[in-house]
């Protein structure tokens, strides 16, 4: 027995790298398909070739994916930023941006602890809301912080991006909506639309219709153009989302449910159902761009679905190209920094960018100006040539009249505002020069004797 307590107390400890390693063989397993075929049992050599560069193939690729899983804590949300080179991951105690390949470039401290982040791409702008209801804009391309406001309005993880004007949406426990901008440290719209707290938002792509979802059990389509309820379907939603044709998706549990506004009325009707297995709790929905496929986030991984006619058949190479190369790809990426926005340019009616200002009440002309235009209405009445009368009607003496009738009424709205004017003035020397005569005791009571 004591030569047994000796070897064991001489043992050494289980080292870092063996750990590591038991740990990675355990990652290994979680993404193999299975135990492998045995190939010995083959008598074809070729097929058990083939097979053989088959199970090797499977084992690299589950020990590259146990490799790249680095992260071992919380995540609670992930996004991409201007292209799918770059992501963004909002960790347990700070947002990281990672590569492709995994690699960590930066740890935005500022942000802390976030909970919901989203990208503007047009204006390359991270967003993201913190579990203190801190909302941060930071410029991905210099890396300096934009805009960080208080929202006061407590705690949320719903937040949403509004394809049309770049405005950020949040959704709050009191069933309020606000809307923001980088540039100002007040919510630009703050609107009451659920009586309970609002679980979820999603913005039409054409950004005039929102969908809100609250937890008394109703989900309302809003026009952002009159901020009025277009239609008001019941249930209830724990995420959202619209496609490019406008279907809009909605899922609570296991269950999905895809409504459709085809008719002139504007309003959504149900269009398909999906039912996941029992147990599954639906995390996420988001529609796959250019294609009639969903994607489904949910507790125990994964999934898709078709739904006809959700995605846009007919897409734009410059905006999206599915078969771009790398060095299409490159010059995207210079073309979309060249012309990225200010954060000034984020407001409710981006339309009224570019457009020429109103005029406004114009000032009164002077003297000069008033008598130029009164001498060319004048002039275009003297050249006026007169109607021939019969009987007499038509005497020079008469028509001399008539013009200078005429050219009364032209002088008369120019002459109307300098006469009153002069009056004005006239009435202001008499009013000092009586003010002047009386003594100075007796001055304040001026207006009374002039009334």
């Amino acid at each position: 027995m004591a030569e047994d307590f000796e070897f064991a107390d001489n043992v050494p400890p289980p080292s870092d790298h063996m750990e590591d390693s038991d740990g990675l063989e355990t990652r290994i397993k979680k993404y193999l398909r299975g135990d492998g075929a045995n190939l010995e049992a083959l008598q074809d050599k070729k097929l058990r070739g083939q097979l053989t560069v088959r199970e090797k193939l499977y084992g690299k690729s589950a020990e590259a994916a146990a490799k790249a899983e680095k992260v071992r804590e919380t995540v609670r949300d992930v996004i991409f930023l201007h292209n799918e080179l770059f992501f963004a991951a909002a960790q347990k105690k700070y947002p990281y941006i990672y590569s492709r390949d995994g690699i960590e470039l930066h740890c935005l401290k500022e942000h802390g602890a976030v909970l919901k982040l989203q990208f503007l791409k047009n204006h390359f702008l991270l967003a993201s809301i913190n579990k203190f209801g801190q909302l941060h804009y930071q410029d991905v391309t210099m890396g300096g912080m934009v805009g960080n406001f208080r929202t006061g309005l407590g705690r949320t993880d719903v937040m949403q991006v509004n394809p049309f004007n770049g405005v950020v949406a949040l959704g709050h426990s009191g069933g309020t909506v606000t809307m923001w901008k980088p540039t100002t440290s007040a919510p630009l719209v703050k609107m009451l639309c659920h009586r309970g707290p609002v679980s979820a938002l999603a913005f039409h792509p054409n950004g005039h219709i929102m969908a809100t979802s609250g937890k008394e059990r109703k989900i309302k389509i809003w026009d952002l153009r009159k901020f009025e309820v277009l239609q008001t379907l019941p249930g209830h939603a724990n995420t959202l989302d619209f496609s490019q044709k406008g279907l809009l998706a909605a899922a609570t549990g296991s269950f999905v449910q895809m409504s459709g506004n085809f008719s002139e009325s504007q309003s959504y009707s149900r269009y398909m159902t999906h039912s996941m297995a029992k147990g599954y709790q639906i995390k996420k929905l988001l529609f796959r761009p250019y294609e009639d496929v969903l994607g489904i986030a949910h507790s125990m991984g994964w999934s898709s679905i078709l739904i006809p006619g959700s995605g846009e058949p007919n897409f734009d190479s410059w905006v999206a190209n599915p078969f771009e190369t790398s060095k299409q790809r490159r010059e995207k990426e210079v073309r979309s920094l060249l012309d990225k926005l200010p954060p000034e340019t984020i407001m409710l009616d981006p339309s009224k960018i570019g457009t020429v200002k109103p005029p406004s009440r114009k000032q009164k002309p002077t003297k000069q100006e008033r008598e130029s235009e009164m001498e060319a209405a004048v002039a275009a009445v003297k050249d006026m040539p007169m109607k021939k009368k019969t009987k007499g009607r038509s005497k020079p003496s008469k028509n001399a009249k008539k013009k200078q009738e005429i050219i009364a009424r032209t002088k008369r709205p120019f002459l109307e505002p300098q006469m009153k004017e002069e009056e004005a003035l006239s009435r202001k020397k008499q009013k000092t020069s009586e003010e002047a005569e009386l003594p100075k005791s007796l001055q304040r009571f001026a207006w009374r004797k002039a009334t």
